[in-house]
């Protein structure tokens, strides 16, 4: 039985996210701090002010597409915030606000309380920084207003709003993956709800009956003892018999109805939010259907538990079964444990089970010789969602 998807069999959506944003985004985001430097930048000891908040700027994208902002966030904001007023006052730079500007937005995912207060107190703290520029410059002070003020608030409150944005879709991603695992959860549950169904089937009604029986060859034994004897042979022979059954229950060996294992294979996918296709070719005959129920049983829990799949196609032919996904993660294993058992049980009813790995798809097959697949061509289809 499947115990739930876990963790290290998965990848994060949201995380292979960050490392596409670090690919794409993180050379533009450099070259524009040397852009920058070298635009204002026109002795070398203004490169040594203005830089400590390009780097921080940098190294806090760079840490916020790992998701470990929070170690780094405090410390690159005091560099990237103290460098600001230098460059106003010191240097003449209007672009040395561009670190507390990076810094300041990506900062604001680490704000649980009171995001709006700190939000604006980023914006007035570039904009007052900017206007101290007045106290050296006093001559232009429309061109400073602009220069300054304007345009550095402007552009902060645009990138702070931008990251605010991305935040959200990430969130929603990672919301997206928790209900999914949540679904699978639930769909491995309903197979272990299943799985003890079966088994109180087996066991429920064969105890009860031999309670009577014992109870009934009591009765007997002083008076009837040829009837006591009967029951108890009977009792015997149950008690085998429910005990045999366990036994296939447990290994999977219960006889299986392809049909209904086909639907719900179905139902679990889908409550798992993987898309499904369902293809019937033909029909098979009654024994090769108890052994393809039980590859698509074992598959079905297989994709569930170790795959990360979003399509699975489900084809029955009149030589067998097909089940490929596009599940395939690095830890994906070929030779999984319970597919191993049930290839030796194929091939010694005269079939094969292929199970391989090829161009980032997984496929399982239960195939039998065209003397075992004898059944009528015809063709019945039904796509899942």
């Amino acid at each position: 039985m499947v115990t739930g998807r876990s963790a290290r069999f998965t990848e994060s959506t949201q995380g292979r996210l960050r490392r596409l944003n670090l690919a794409t985004s993180l050379p533009p985001v450099v070259f524009a701090a040397v852009v920058l430097l070298y635009t204002d930048a026109r002795t070398w000891w203004h490169v040594v002010v203005l830089a400590p908040g390009a780097v921080a700027a940098v190294v806090a994208f760079e840490r916020w597409t790992a998701n470990d902002l929070a170690r780094v966030a405090l410390p690159c904001l005091v560099v990237a915030a103290a460098v600001w007023p230098l460059g106003v006052l010191v240097t003449g730079s209007p672009n040395a606000y561009w670190g507390v500007c990076a810094v300041g937005s990506l900062a604001l995912r680490e704000v649980r309380r009171r995001r709006k207060l700190v939000m604006a107190g980023l914006f007035t703290y570039v904009a007052a920084v900017g206007a101290a520029r007045l106290l050296v410059q006093r001559d232009d002070i429309g061109h400073v207003l602009v220069t300054y003020v304007l345009i550095p608030t402007a552009l902060t409150v645009i990138v702070t709003v931008f990251t605010v944005v991305g935040e959200r879709f990430y969130d929603l991603i990672r919301e997206l993956e928790q209900t999914r695992e949540r679904e699978a959860e639930l769909a491995v549950v309903r197979e272990r709800v299943r799985f003890a169904s079966d088994l109180h089937d087996i066991q429920g009604h064969t105890l009860h009956v031999v309670k009577l029986k014992i109870a009934l060859a009591q009765r007997l034994l002083l008076r009837d003892t040829a009837r006591a004897e009967k029951e108890l042979r009977e009792t015997y022979t149950l008690v085998s018999d429910t005990i045999a059954q366990t036994k296939e229950l447990a290994y999977a060996q219960r006889r299986l109805n392809l049909t209904a294992e086909m639907e719900n294979a179905k139902n679990l996918f889908e409550a798992a939010g993987i898309r499904v296709r369902v293809t019937r070719e033909a029909e098979v005959d009654a024994r090769a259907s108890e052994l393809l129920g039980q590859v698509l049983r074992e598959t079905t829990t297989n994709i569930l538990r170790h795959a990360q799949a979003t399509q699975v196609q489900i084809t029955l032919a009149a030589s067998g079964i097909t089940i490929v996904n596009d599940g395939v993660t690095a830890t994906t294993a070929l030779e999984l444990r319970g597919l191993a058992a049930l290839r030796q049980r194929v091939a010694g009813d005269g079939g094969e089970l292929t199970v391989e790995q090829k161009d980032g798809r997984f496929l399982t097959a239960a195939v039998f010789p065209p003397a075992r697949a004898d059944a009528a061509p015809t063709v019945s289809g039904e796509d899942g969602r």
